[in-house]
């Protein structure tokens, strides 16, 4: 339970300098490509893959997860950014939030993990706990903004495919850090090619925050393939605990932190949320 601990605390960690990232003139999209060379150079010397033996590598190994993971890592990015440009940050954190769905469902037909009326409980108090996360009254501002429904669809689904294909990923076992440098080292050309592009001018600042961000990045996705190989057999436990445990104390960050209000239907939901998370904990040990 440890590695999903760590996972969502440095996912929120990587929330939280993206929101201040603004206030110190840091272009997120460099930052973003920043994010991806360090997160290349702490799976070599963290992970130590083993080049040794591509022969072997390249027969057995799931390299369409690989070069998947890789185009959509940046892509999905780019894809939120211009949710939150046109459609609001609200509207694209539900989207972003709600793509739990799409796992879920994976883990009862692709993974094929048993339905159980405790589970269905669980999930229900879950999905419950995460519309109450995400609940905030819209002001008339937001209701003049455009309602972008191409991007929310786009960051919906693929944050929703990047969940299912980094727990296929934690399959890979020894090749599983060859898969990391190899989705990072794509991710990393393809938003570098949008860069030089856009013909966008590096600065020092936005260097730096990336390497920081990258720091947090990778921690993230190591921590969080690493729950789904302890808990292999459960995904669900894995995706639900991680995007309810993002959403919760990412809520008490915004409020402790950044003073955000948290209203009576938010507070309810980090109460029910915790009671998901403790009920799928108890019958994933049961099991």
């Amino acid at each position: 339970m440890e590695y999903l601990v760590f996972s969502i605390l440095c996912s929120v960690t990587v929330s939280v300098l993206l929101k201040i990232a603004r206030q110190y003139q840091v272009d997120i999209r460099q930052a973003i490509a920043f994010n991806y060379l360090m997160a290349i150079s702490l799976t070599y010397f963290i992970l130590k893959p083993n080049f040794s033996n591509t022969v072997h590598l390249s027969e057995q190994q799931p390299w369409l997860i690989f070069i998947s993971l890789g185009i959509l890592l940046p892509t999905i990015f780019l894809v939120m950014f211009r949710a939150v440009e046109t459609a609001g940050i609200i509207r694209s954190d539900a989207a972003q939030r709600l793509s739990l769905f799409i796992p879920i469902i994976a883990s009862f037909t692709i993974f094929a993990e048993s339905i159980s009326s405790s589970r269905l409980v669980s999930l229900g108090v879950a999905f419950l706990a995460l519309f109450c996360l995400l609940y905030k009254p819209a002001s008339h501002t937001q209701h003049k903004q455009q309602y972008a429904a191409l991007f929310l669809i786009g960051t919906w689904l693929g944050y929703g495919t990047i969940d299912i294909l980094f727990k296929q990923l934690s399959k890979a076992e020894i090749a599983f850090p060859i898969g990391l440098i190899i989705s990072f080292g794509l991710a990393a050309i393809l938003i570098f090619s949008y860069l030089f592009f856009k013909r966008i001018t590096f600065n020092l600042r936005s260097v730096i925050a990336g390497l920081i961000l990258g720091l947090f990045n990778f921690g993230n996705i190591l921590f969080y393939i690493r729950a789904h190989q302890v808990f292999k057999d459960n995904p669900t436990l894995v995706f639900t605990t991680m995007n309810i445990g993002v959403i919760s104390i990412g809520t008490i960050v915004g409020a402790l932190v950044f003073k955000e209000k948290i209203s009576t239907i938010n507070a309810l939901g980090i109460i029910l949320a915790i009671t998901a998370v403790c009920l799928l904990y108890f019958w994933a040990m049961k099991i």
